[in-house]
């Protein structure tokens, strides 16, 4: 399989992570390759077997390879052990070794926390929604529930759609921003009432609200980046039926 992304604030003892790119699995047309999106229409075979060479990517068996039903939410789950029923949140945590706690995304932010010295780590999955509700907020406050210290974790967002690829109209502003007037910092304005938002920059802003140590944005892209990306929006305007989805995830040892 051909070897994932990693951010080298995440290289620390006693952990291991990955973002994963669409390349090196078994799918198919517009999945192709690696598409870990059991909730797409591709072949639940084909994504099993995908799923199955991430987890081993991590060194891990496929069953502890854990990754929500995402809803777009603030919610987070703490987890000790496998699940049998995918819980419906946006986040998870866990001090328990072993376990790989993953997030999928198309354009969304995937984020990855570690407190090393704690031994907590956490993924979570942020829209602008989700980001906008405290997803990043409440994945923190879960992290110092299992003895994380805020100062100590470390935050990396992975592949999600830029500013640049990110075209919005003005009822966007005002779902978004409401009377957030630090949000409205990461929306620019264009000719005839379009503007771009700033996914990336916006994470940033709340991972430091959340007072997270360290945050590092990886700054991929994925609309413009097709060779490495699946992307919800890309697939929009190109009327797609369908798209494949990435996974981003991170286990203590």
């Amino acid at each position: 399989m051909t070897a994932p992304i990693r951010a080298a604030a995440l290289d620390l003892p006693g952990l291991r992570h990955a973002f994963f790119t669409r390349a090196g699995g078994v799918s198919q047309g517009v999945y192709a390759s690696l598409n870990g999106g059991v909730g797409s229409s591709d072949s639940p075979e084909a994504v099993a077997e995908n799923r199955a060479r991430m987890a081993a990517a991590l060194d891990v068996a496929p069953e502890r390879l854990l990754v929500p039903y995402q809803v777009h939410s603030p919610d987070v789950v703490m987890v000790s052990a496998p699940w049998e029923a995918r819980p419906r949140c946006d986040g998870i945590v866990t001090a328990t070794p072993g376990l790989a706690l993953g997030v999928t995304g198309a354009d969304c932010g995937m984020i990855l926390f570690a407190d090393a010295r704690a031994g907590v780590i956490g993924a979570a999955h942020a829209g602008w929604k989700g980001a906008r509700d405290g997803v990043v907020e409440a994945t923190v406050a879960a992290m110092v529930g299992l003895d994380a210290v805020r100062a100590r974790i470390v935050a990396a967002l992975g592949p999600c759609i830029a500013q640049g690829s990110y075209e919005v109209g003005p009822e966007f502003v005002d779902a978004f921003a409401g009377d957030d007037e630090a949000a409205r910092h990461f929306v620019a304005s264009r000719n005839a009432g379009r503007s771009m938002f700033d996914l990336h920059g916006y994470i940033g802003l709340r991972a430091a609200r959340a007072g997270v140590g360290q945050f590092v944005d990886l700054g991929l892209d994925t609309y413009s980046d097709e060779a490495r990306f699946f992307s919800y929006r890309r697939k929009t305007h190109r009327g797609e039926a369908d798209y494949g989805r990435l996974v981003s995830a991170i286990i203590l040892a």
